[in-house]
């Protein structure tokens, strides 16, 4: 069925594009995004691509055109979105390149610039150049508005619920893709389509998580998992670490580190202090036991991540990165790693940062679960 009209949320969307654009005098703003990366341009489009290659030249009047190099997702494109042009451009870059050449305009910008591809690169052949489309759009994709975060808000409560179900599903004799089909049911039944979900199964050999691979629950595993429900695009996680049967003296002791280091984290969370600020406090508390090591790349990606239209955005929590936390981003805060005695283990909360600190999305006790061996 065909949109009625651009939606509250794409309406503020596209004002708060064209002020930044006003602001950074950036005439044509081209986004680009593929089934991966899609946050910049859903920003622009209110598109979520699913196949092939999109690229969105947003105006600084407000008009917008979708380009898509896949002839199903224009039909989807424009049954599902009013609020921009969709045109099928199976020649994705020659036709991008022709429209911004008759454009005239001289003062163009791209984001994300890892996504560019060679031939918009090459626009100083007809007298064009793309800058760096980022001081335009970064800020607003890290930065949420109240109707953003109140999917935000939404997408963590089914997180939660999502977890009991998980909890529930754990047992002995169980693969791990079991667990995974209940928690996607579930998540479906409450008009969730899209979930990033990965998943760890053992004991002190288990390095991190993955997508499942068939691995059987038994008792003593540690069975960690990360959900990530969207809602209207907007993603939201939870992290959380349990135990089949009974959880060991060891397992317990371990458990205790990332417990301490979450909530040092969190505890640091507020407008004015940086990623690093973050990460170096839950660090020190690994620090302070020895485990170190263990906060490096060898063992863990990140201390955390910015959540927003896509799963893992900036700013990444790591002692090196200098972005400042402001009132109304969303991170989620989480010490995973690996820990030498009891293997991965993982625990995470999302948040939303504000000026005089934190609101706190996850309501979920930040135990270590122990589900009962049947």
């Amino acid at each position: 069925m065909a949109a009625s009209g651009a939606s509250a949320m794409q309406k503020a969307r596209t004002e708060a594009l064209r002020e930044a654009m006003a602001r950074e005098k950036v005439d044509v703003l081209v986004l680009m995004g593929n089934n991966w990366h899609a946050d910049y341009l859903r920003y622009g489009t209110d598109f979520g691509i699913q196949e092939g290659q999109g690229i969105a030249l947003i105006r600084a009047d407000g008009t917008t055109t979708l380009l898509l190099d896949d002839a199903a997702e224009c039909d989807r494109a424009r049954g599902e979105t009013d609020s921009c042009e969709v045109v099928h451009a199976p020649k994705l870059v020659a036709e991008a390149r022709d429209r911004i050449a008759r454009s005239g305009n001289r003062s163009l910008a791209a984001s994300p610039m890892h996504l560019l591809p060679y031939g918009l690169l090459k626009l100083e052949e007809e007298d064009l150049r793309i800058a760096d489309g980022a001081p335009v759009i970064e800020k607003l994709l890290m930065t949420k508005m109240e109707v953003e975060l109140d999917c935000i808000r939404k997408a963590s409560v089914l997180a939660d619920e999502g977890y009991v179900i998980f909890r529930d599903a754990a047992c002995p004799g169980r693969k791990d893709y079991e667990l995974i089909a209940e928690i996607e049911c579930f998540f479906r039944s409450k008009g969730v389509a899209e979930n990033f979900m990965i998943i760890g199964v053992g004991g002190q050999e288990v390095r991190g998580m993955a997508p499942p691979g068939g691995k059987v629950l038994k008792q003593g595993d540690l069975v960690t998992t990360e959900l990530s429900p969207c809602v209207n695009g907007y993603y939201a996680q939870l992290c959380r670490t349990l135990v089949v049967g009974q959880a060991s003296e060891t397992q317990k002791k371990a458990f205790s580190v990332y417990q301490e280091a979450l909530e040092e984290g969190i505890r640091t969370v507020r407008a004015g202090v940086t990623a690093a600020d973050v990460a170096k406090a839950e660090n020190d508390v690994f620090r302070k036991y020895d485990l170190g090591k263990y906060t490096t790349s060898e063992y863990t990606r990140v201390r955390g991540h910015g959540m927003g239209l896509f799963l893992d955005q900036k700013p990444q929590i790591l002692e090196d990165v200098d972005i400042p936390l402001v009132d109304g981003m969303t991170v989620i805060v989480h010490p995973n790693t690996y820990h030498p005695d009891a293997g991965y283990m993982v625990l995470g909360d999302a948040l939303i940062v504000r000026p005089d600190g934190h609101e706190c999305l996850s309501t979920l006790s930040r135990e270590l679960f122990s589900v009962t061996a049947n």
